[in-house]
């Protein structure tokens, strides 16, 4: 009995001992469990990412704080409520309740994650776009128990990404070249405003060095800009050289910024480069031009003061011959020298009145040649009359060399004579007294070339580029001084250029002498006949006495013109403006009316006008005497009723033969008996 008590007593020990032991296993298991649960708590509750966890029916039975914070509810308020009416989502663009990934993580007995552009709608309406994914938890058999839901804002995210997208799309379609590269200078991007600007393809320029565009000779410099970025300095706008694809040199102006990481360390390069060749020339052409409007204005100021002492050296013999003719008057031989030199200083003026007009017709396209089947050799014989006396004057010895054949152009003969007649006058003027001057012809092919050679002072090189020019002179030094206004090389190279030719100038250098050779076109058509035949058994009425009015403003110029006829045996009155010239015209009856055009009350071509459409006013002579002697002057004349156009200062003999001519040619082209 006492043996079996205590075999009970032992197992009651045992079973008391397996009953702490088994108690403290259990205690230290839900203290375990617990520590792994607040474990878990503190692990979803810091965690970024905001989850709920549901039942088997879908009922919510966790949210972390994040949960919280996103949907609105707390998790007490939450707890067993169906998981949509908690997590309630739409679709981000049909704004339709979205597939919810919990319940079919839950249905499906799989984990689930939907890309379906989800928008979270809180329980306050917020709205917030959201990536989500859920996973079933199962028991030991596989079923599911419940569901984990996982979810995250991702607004920032999405902002970021629009961000780039525009950024990108920026770039993309900017006009610049925008590029990055590494420290290294190793190129990471490439956008297509790159691609247009330096001609390289993106996938020939990524990974190659940015030295692919950029000049030998500039290399330095691109060195000099990455030490400053790593050193964190931005570039703005440094204008620089670079090379596109096909070796053309760019002028580009250079934004340079560093890239930095999230750590603000400065990892990269980020260039912006504009195309500023356009401006760049267009700048050039603006400096350009300024120059040219400042050399232009300093070559008139010369110009001006070289007309004014041009003009000047025939006034004063002019003046001076008058005050000698003035005191003797009765010697004869005196005055009748005086007068030869009055008539040549007047010549000489007129001719440098005629040089600036035929430059600026020239210039304006104005000039009108009048072109005929002429011989080259009577150019050079118009061209030496019109040159000979001043090469005379220098005693220079002047030969003349032309082909043996005639030579025929199709040309201005008076306007050719006029080229190689200045061409003589400057080698005579520009070559020491005693020199010599040649002019030289030869036959190439289809054209003629006129050399004209001297041994004078020559052209220094600098100054050939412009002898050209208008107004340029290439000694003007007061021991070289010999007239001129600098304009006769231009007058030959515009007159030589419409003709089809070319001009030359050349010069071993100063003192050296010149040559200027002349490309004109040969006649092909020798066939052909003269343009305009002379005109023959024009009768001679010099000696007929004629009623003439002379019409001018200038008293002293009517005064004079009026004397000269009389003394050719004419009778002769004066009218000082139109009014009194149609009215002294009508009471007259004359047979030439000799007609100034600009004057006061009525001018020349009203005048005129109003006499033509008298009865008596159709069968006179109307001739334009006037300082207009444009080419758009000489068409008013005709189109208001001249008869012919003469300018001022008019030569004797050009005035004799038109009075002569005249009226017998006019009549007949209107029909007069």
């Amino acid at each position: 009995m006492a043996h079996r008590d205590d075999e009970e007593r032992q197992i009651r020990s045992v079973a008391l001992q397996n009953a702490n032991a088994i108690l403290l296993s259990r205690q230290r298991t839900e203290r375990e469990l617990a520590a792994e649960q607040e474990r878990l708590r503190i692990t979803l509750a810091s965690i970024g990412d905001a989850v709920i966890s549901t039942d088997a029916e879908g009922r919510v039975t966790y949210l972390n704080v994040v949960a919280e914070t996103l949907t609105g509810w707390s998790q007490d308020e939450a707890r067993g409520r169906p998981l949509p009416e908690v997590f309630h989502i739409v679709n981000e663009d049909t704004r339709r309740p979205a597939e919810n990934p919990a319940l079919r993580a839950l249905s499906e007995g799989r984990a689930v994650g939907l890309a379906n552009h989800t928008v979270l709608i809180a329980r306050d309406g917020t709205e917030r776009p959201i990536d989500d994914s859920a996973a079933p938890m199962l028991d030991e058999t596989g079923i599911p128990v419940g569901v984990v839901l996982v979810f995250r804002d991702v607004t920032e995210r999405r902002r970021a990404e629009e961000i780039r997208a525009r950024l990108a799309a920026i770039i993309e379609s900017s006009h610049d070249a925008i590029v990055s590269k590494t420290l290294e200078g190793i190129i990471r991007t490439w956008n297509a405003g790159a691609e247009r600007l330096f001609g390289h393809t993106p996938e020939e320029a990524v990974g190659r060095s940015i030295t692919l565009i950029i000049p030998e000779d500039r290399l330095d410099e691109e060195q000099e800009i990455l030490a400053r970025v790593s050193r964190g300095e931005p570039i703005d706008h440094f204008e620089t050289i670079r090379l596109a694809k096909d070796g053309t040199r760019l002028h580009i102006s250079l934004t340079v910024s560093p890239i930095r990481d999230s750590e603000n360390r400065i990892i990269g390069v980020s260039k912006i480069a504009r195309d500023v060749t356009e401006r760049k020339q267009a700048e050039e052409e603006r400096r350009q031009a300024v120059e040219a409007l400042k050399e232009a204005d300093r070559r008139k100021d010369e110009f001006l003061a070289l007309l004014a002492h041009e003009l000047r050296n025939p006034l004063a013999p002019l003046r001076n011959g008058l005050q000698v003719m003035r005191l003797a008057s009765d010697k004869a031989d005196l005055v009748a020298k005086t007068r030869d030199m009055m008539d040549r200083q007047l010549s000489h003026m007129v001719r440098l009145i005629d040089d600036l007009l035929d430059v600026s017709r020239i210039s304006r396209n104005k000039v009108e040649l009048r072109r005929s089947r002429v011989l080259l050799a009577d150019v050079v014989s118009s061209a030496v009359e019109t040159a000979g006396p001043a090469i005379d004057a220098a005693g220079h010895e002047l030969t003349i060399a032309l082909p043996p054949e005639p030579v025929h152009l199709d040309a201005d003969l008076t306007r050719l004579a006029q080229v190689f007649g200045n061409l003589l006058a400057n080698s005579a003027k520009y070559t020491d007294r005693g020199g010599r001057i040649s002019l030289t012809a030869t036959r190439e092919g289809d054209e003629v070339l006129v050399t004209v050679q001297d041994t004078g002072i020559g052209i220094p090189a600098a100054a050939l580029p412009n002898i050209f020019d208008m107004f340029s002179q290439v000694d003007r030094s007061m021991e070289r001084s010999t007239g001129g206004l600098g304009i006769g090389l231009a007058l030959v190279k515009g007159l030589v250029e419409m003709h089809g030719g070319t001009v030359e100038a050349a010069s071993p250098g100063e003192g050296e002498g010149s040559t200027f050779t002349v490309r004109l076109p040969l006649l092909k058509d020798r066939a052909e006949s003269l343009s305009e035949a002379p005109v023959e058994g024009r009768p001679d009425s010099s000696g007929s006495k004629r009623r003439i009015l002379v019409v001018d403003d200038n008293e002293d110029s009517a005064a004079s013109m009026a004397m000269m006829l009389q003394l050719l045996g004419n009778e002769v009155r004066t009218a000082y403006d139109g009014v009194e010239a149609v009215e002294l015209a009508e009471q007259l009856r004359p047979q030439i009316i000799l007609m100034d055009i600009g004057m006061p009350r009525v001018n020349g071509f009203e005048a005129t006008r109003r006499i033509r459409e008298q009865p008596w006013g159709r069968d006179l002579v109307v001739i334009a005497l006037t300082g207009w002697g444009q080419e758009v002057d000489r068409a008013r004349s005709k189109e208001a009723g001249c008869d012919g156009h003469l300018v001022k200062p008019v030569d004797l003999s050009d005035l004799e033969k038109l009075l002569t001519e005249l009226p017998t040619l006019v009549f007949p082209e209107r029909g007069r008996a």
